[in-house]
């Protein structure tokens, strides 16, 4: 497939669109629109669907998902504040305080990025690089490759590229197919070998890797992680949407747990 940046955007907006149960023009709207969400099997992976509340936002307006139970809470929301506004505090607390009577939390927070195809080139490494297929991850799933590959749904990662230090792994960067047209990046380095421009190398090469395939890579990152969000920009993608997205209470506790 013969890609410019307009038709990743748009690829990227259809998956959002499935993802949402709108349509892909709805992302565009000068004005927020509210969607019922429903399941999809073509749906990113890893979403549980349908949403109680899940806020999208490609920097025109806000797209809501949510579950009928939370419309008139949603709409008070998204028409009160400037959308930006909607994805941050102190606003974001009026949404959680108005969910959290059905024990309902904001839980999830992401930026998501594209990559930018007049930014995007092989970076240089300096350790040799290797591209990596499904057979090669079987031993790394464990907590240093945490980011790179995920254990719980070990059938979505289907390539990678490492970089050696002799016959020792030293970072890795990864991707799950994680719905039919878009692969997500995750990548990780060992400690002692950060700051020397693995990650960068490991994510460019393998996003460029994942467009000769047809696909388009994404990258997604908490927006406090702010070494993550510098490798993004370093590796030649640019921000493209946002997402906001509510759980049960319990759900947020039992995170709350498994990392404290």
């Amino acid at each position: 497939m013969d890609f410019t940046n307009e038709k990743i955007l748009q690829i990227a907006m259809e998956q959002s669109a499935v993802d949402a149960n709108c349509r892909a023009e709805d992302f565009l709207r000068s004005e927020n629109v509210v969607a019922l969400s429903a399941s999809n099997p073509k749906a990113r992976k890893y979403l549980s669907l349908p949403f109680d509340c899940n806020l999208i936002s490609y920097g025109s307006n806000i797209v809501a998902s949510i579950s009928e139970k939370y419309r008139a809470v949603v709409i008070d929301y998204i028409h009160r504040f400037p959308s930006e506004r909607c994805f941050e505090t102190p606003n974001l607390h009026v949404l959680n305080d108005a969910l959290q009577k059905d024990e309902l939390r904001i839980c999830f927070m992401a930026e998501y990025f594209l990559p930018d195809l007049q930014a995007l080139r092989s970076l240089d490494c300096p350790y040799p690089m290797r591209l990596m297929h499904s057979a090669d991850f079987s031993m790394l799933y464990t907590p240093q490759w945490s980011n790179a590959l995920c254990e719980r749904r070990r059938e979505l990662d289907v390539l990678g590229v490492g970089a050696y230090d002799g016959d020792t792994l030293v970072g890795l960067a990864a991707c799950s197919a994680d719905c039919e047209g878009m692969w997500q990046i995750g990548v990780d380095v060992l400690p002692g070998y950060r700051r020397q421009g693995i990650a960068s190398a490991l994510t460019s090469r393998l996003a460029l890797e994942i467009l000769e395939r047809g696909k388009v890579p994404f990258y997604c990152a908490a927006w406090s992680n702010v070494k993550s969000v510098r490798n993004a920009i370093k590796s030649g993608f640019r921000p493209a949407w946002v997402e906001m997205t509510a759980k049960s209470a319990a759900f947020v506790a039992e995170m709350n747990g498994k990392e404290s």
